[in-house]
């Protein structure tokens, strides 16, 4: 997974004894600026900042720590379920723990909601490196994280980060397992809702629903696909649609956990009974999963296993390690509960 040496990408080893003084020289500024370019301060503008970065970037600067300093790991959130994200602390504290590094976090929602920078307060923490769990990131912010010295780790992000290693479940095998568990109980008419198209996550999954239906022989049909965000009121709308249609599905495969909440509302207000009019898969495996009328069906994501992954890679570059792929992905499992059960004979029409 980590190995010494050159990096994958043309990008030089991280060197700790490169000074700012020699980086300024070559770029044709003072220390300062950058100096501010490093703390995502104001004051420089955009063609000397794109200047400074790339050459941070392409010498592999890496930020001196001060004698004493502590060694930290930040973790950024943007709404996530509290429970998720306690996973995915408890695995970046086990492996952080282990090397006297502490662990910090912050959720940017707020800040993003107001339109206010998020990057800028934590370049200017310095930690050893980030972890972001924020579908917004971009590749172009995880270029200001690398020219700040800082290395950034994505898990699950919506689009490609490339260099910025990513860590990941595999929703393809996810998916392709939950829509097997339905079509192996007799299920045909199978209702997909799924995440944002742009997101990988969504788009996996989708690819692991179609690819079962397509082994089993089963048509696509692309009137029972719902498209819509993770959330539980999208779930209930959704679900709503697909469960008003006359020819309505036995089943619904739901991109997590709470559009799969939404659908058992949905489902009560149309006097269905699940699991015997309808069933339910989720994905994710949330703590409330378990404890719902009847018990979720779902995929479980190795949270944990997740965050403390994401914290290996991140404390490996922060050594100057290489890392040997860009992309890791932890495996996933169904977890069968009461929410599922073969269809109900229907009278003829």
């Amino acid at each position: 997974m980590i190995e010494e040496g050159r990096r994958r990408n043309s990008r030089k080893p991280w060197r700790g004894d490169l000074p700012i003084a020699t980086i300024a020289e070559l770029a044709g500024v003072s220390p300062p600026t950058v100096s501010k370019v490093l703390n995502g301060r104001g004051g420089v503008g955009e063609q000397t900042r794109q200047r400074v970065e790339a050459l941070l970037r392409d010498h592999g600067y890496r930020r001196r720590r001060a004698s004493g300093t502590a060694h930290c790991i930040e973790v950024v959130f943007h709404q996530m379920l509290p429970s998720i994200a306690m996973e995915i602390l408890r695995g970046v504290q086990e492996v952080a723990g282990a090397r006297d590094c502490t662990v910090g976090f912050t959720d940017v929602r707020r800040r993003v909601l107001a339109g206010l920078p998020w990057m800028e307060p934590l370049l200017l923490r310095q930690p050893t490196a980030v972890i972001t769990v924020f579908s917004l990131v971009t590749a172009d912010q995880g270029e200001r994280f690398l020219a700040g010295g800082i290395p950034l780790v994505a898990i699950d992000p919506v689009g490609e980060m490339f260099p910025t290693p990513a860590v990941g479940a595999n929703n393809w095998s996810g998916a392709l397992a939950a829509t097997r568990h339905l079509l192996d109980l007799g299920h045909r008419q199978i209702g997909l809702i799924t995440g944002p198209v742009k997101d990988l996550s969504a788009r996996a999954r989708l690819d692991g629903f179609r690819a079962a239906l397509d082994y089993a022989g089963v048509p696509f049909d692309e009137t029972l696909e719902r498209r819509g965000v993770f959330t539980f009121e999208e779930g209930r709308d959704l679900g709503t649609q697909l469960l008003a249609r006359p020819d309505r599905p036995t089943a619904v495969v739901c991109g997590n956990d709470l559009q799969a909440f939404g659908v058992y509302a949905a489902a009560r207000e149309a006097g269905l009974r699940i699991p015997e009019d309808l069933s339910v898969v989720g994905f994710d495996d949330v703590d409330q999963a378990a404890w719902l009328a009847p018990p979720l069906t779902t995929v479980r994501q190795p949270f944990g296993e997740i965050g403390a992954t994401a914290a290996r890679l991140a404390l490996a570059l922060a050594d100057g390690q290489s890392l040997s792929q860009e992309r890791y992905e932890l495996g996933t499992a169904l977890v069968v509960r009461a929410s599922t059960a073969p269809p109900a004979a229907r009278a003829p029409g």
